[in-house]
């Protein structure tokens, strides 16, 4: 879900574009690179606006300064290292171009509608974002690079946000709301999807021979399995037994102190499921053997099958309810405003 417009979005958007615009005349570095783990190769460079046209929206013409504004709202790593990620950029690109047409439209809907913004929010939304700057020197490059040294140009924009936000509050935002009623209908219609498997915490000392051992390697595996299970009966508390299996162990969960954290049952192997669920947490099994390798293992917690509540779950599907509900009456809003107008993709 993209969220509603605040206030004074666009002054963070055209704030961010000023950014964008020195961040695409910066020379590339592994150190920016770095911030988004993308190496160099990997970067399409930020492409250089010309204020060419990349659509128009009923007449209404859409800039390359405009698409290149929603597409550092998207991904904003790319200031940080002079481009987009090359699998990624024709899809950020096709992303931001969809949502200034429909910014587009959604204004030219608040101008259809007669909609109005008073002098005063514009007056206090203009000293909020000249808030934005670290001095009024910078503001003023800023006028100068992006609105031509014009500040009713600013004002303008700030009035467009606005008349943006209205519309979207009262199609989108205000028909968005999720009751605790809604909340509970859902979870009462979705049980299987609160309800968590049987499942056990544990960890775990293992002794791996080759796949195919001879007699001696498979001797020598059982040796090893039975000295590591005296050792382990031997400790008394997780530390003791993580901090062995960290020594001796010889499966991959050794370097986190053996432990598996929460397994379910269905993943586990049936002689391991049979030792956890006849033991209690704390109590250390005897040697398992699967195959040629040899287990022992610590319970740390039995979970049976259960429901999470209602209590549990309704604060974060409550926010998953909204955010589907606010996309699809957004979505309803683009269909529906784009229905009666008239784009062109340049």
């Amino acid at each position: 879900m993209r969220n509603p417009l605040p206030i004074c979005a666009v002054l963070l958007i055209t704030l961010a574009t000023a950014t964008a615009q020195v961040a695409s005349h910066a020379p590339s570095s592994m150190a920016n690179a770095s911030a988004t783990n993308l190496p160099p190769a990997q970067v399409t460079p930020a492409m250089q606006v010309s204020d060419k046209p990349v659509a128009r929206v009923n007449g209404a013409v859409l800039t390359d300064r405009d698409l290149l504004r929603e597409m550092y709202m998207i991904f904003p790593y790319a200031q940080q290292h002079n481009g987009f990620p090359k699998a990624q950029e024709a899809a950020i690109r096709q992303g931001a171009l969809e949502m200034i047409i429909f910014e587009e439209l959604v204004y030219q809907e608040a101008q259809h509608r007669g909609l109005t913004v008073s002098s005063e929010k514009i007056k206090t939304a203009e000293a909020q974002f000249q808030k934005q700057f670290n001095s009024p020197e910078q503001y003023q490059q800023y006028l100068q690079s992006e609105m031509q040294g014009s500040e009713q140009k600013v004002r303008q924009q700030i009035k467009r946000s606005m008349l943006i936000e209205q519309v979207l509050k009262t199609d989108v935002e205000n028909r968005s709301a999720i009751t605790a009623a809604d909340v509970k209908a859902y979870y009462d219609k979705n049980p299987a999807k609160y309800t968590l498997p049987e499942s056990f915490t544990f960890q775990s000392i293992s002794i791996m021979p080759p796949m195919k051992p001879t007699a001696n390697q498979a001797a020598e595996a059982q040796k090893k399995g039975e000295d590591a299970l005296r050792q382990a009966k031997a400790t008394k508390t997780y530390q003791d037994f993580g901090l062995l299996a960290e020594k001796i162990s010889e499966d991959d969960f050794r370097v986190n102190m053996g432990d598996h954290k929460a397994v379910g049952r269905d993943k586990l192997p049936p002689q391991v499921v049979k030792a956890l669920a006849a033991m209690q947490p704390g109590q250390v099994s005897g040697l398992i053997q699967i195959e040629s390798a040899y287990t022992i293992i610590r319970l740390n917690a039995h979970t049976p099958a259960h429901k999470r509540s209602l209590q549990e779950v309704q604060a974060d599907l409550k926010v998953e309810l909204q955010k589907a509900k606010y996309e699809k009456m957004r979505s309803g809003l683009a269909k529906q405003l784009r229905a009666k107008a008239k784009i062109e993709v340049v």
